[in-house]
């Protein structure tokens, strides 16, 4: 009865023609039309102008995230940055107002979604990736005496740590990544390892061993510019003789355990070249070549790499 009654005054009030009351509604409802038909253009030129890919689409721990971005109206040359996490990446520019960031992932870090934060064009863009989990073996290493419990030098460390930091913004390499030799691959990304009984916390195999014979050559995967050469007489007790290639952008590679080494630190080396030979130099139980692919100074799967081009 009540919501009856209400219905038929307010009837009554239509059928009277409140002209008064109809035309001030009517411009009220004229005004918000004109704010809605702009605000849509209004809301989508941020979108336009910051557009973000981010490849592979089904990303498992260990690969490496490529986050493209394009960009309208690039702010005084300044390239726009990537974070995850507590850590910030620069996307370096591959084409006329397009860039592109590695965020890495590793097996030390746990599967699920994350939050990527692009920041560009004076504008910010969160997008959550979801990273798959990825199941990694465990391998028990026994080292003969003289190898178990060797230190690395503080010379080393800091000459490696200084090495895998590099972000050249120059873009060295071209198409998929070579095999960097003939042999067998022996152990692969990732594995877990005990070291004579000695269950290594925090560590997991940051690349791919191939079980050439000892002298069997070892070549650049891809094109670059040798950035760090090492040897044991240097105090390269781990790594043994190293030679480092900057890839640029932020990617380089690591070749250990060598017994010869044929370039020298600032050579531009082309794919397929020639680099050194298989060793057993260093914290290695056999000959074989270690090689470490590394995005923003984390180890990362090297094996997509040689199957998909990165350009």
């Amino acid at each position: 009865m009540i919501i009856e009654n209400s219905a038929s005054s307010s009837n009554k009030k239509l059928l009277g023609f409140d002209v008064k009351t109809l035309t001030t509604n009517c411009r009220a409802i004229n005004v918000f039309k004109a704010i809605f038909a702009v605000l849509p253009i209004a809301l989508a030129l941020p979108v336009d102008a910051l557009q973000v890919k981010v490849t592979p689409i089904n990303p498992k721990l260990g690969d490496t995230l490529s986050v493209e971005i394009n960009l309208d109206n690039p702010e005084n040359g300044t390239n726009p940055t990537v974070a995850s996490g507590k850590n910030t990446y620069p996307a370096f520019e591959i084409a006329p107002n397009q860039y592109r960031a590695f965020v890495p992932t590793t097996p030390l870090e746990t599967a699920g979604n994350r939050t990527l934060r692009i920041a560009g064009d004076g504008q910010v863009q969160n997008l959550a990736v979801n990273v798959l989990n990825r199941k990694f073996p465990v391998q028990r290493i026994t080292l003969p005496p003289g190898k178990a419990g060797v230190d690395a030098t503080e010379y080393e460390l800091k000459r490696v740590a200084a090495f895998k930091a590099l972000q050249t913004p120059e873009k060295y390499w071209n198409g998929v990544f070579l095999k960097p030799n003939a042999g067998r691959m022996s152990t692969n990304y990732g594995v877990r390892r005990y070291y004579n009984g000695t269950f290594a916390k925090d560590y997991y195999h940051r690349g791919l061993d191939y079980a050439g014979a000892t002298g069997s050559p070892v070549i650049a995967p891809a094109d670059g510019r040798v950035a760090l050469v090492g040897r044991v007489s240097q105090g390269f007790r781990i790594h043994g003789n190293v030679v480092g290639i900057d890839h640029g952008q932020g990617v380089t590679s690591i070749f250990m355990h060598l017994s010869r080494i044929n370039v020298k630190e600032g050579d531009f080396v082309k794919a397929g070249q020639l680099i050194g030979a298989v060793g057993s130099t260093g914290a290695a139980t056999g000959p074989h070549l270690h090689w470490g692919l590394y995005v923003n100074g984390q180890s990362i799967d090297p094996k997509p790499w040689q199957t998909k081009v990165v350009n």
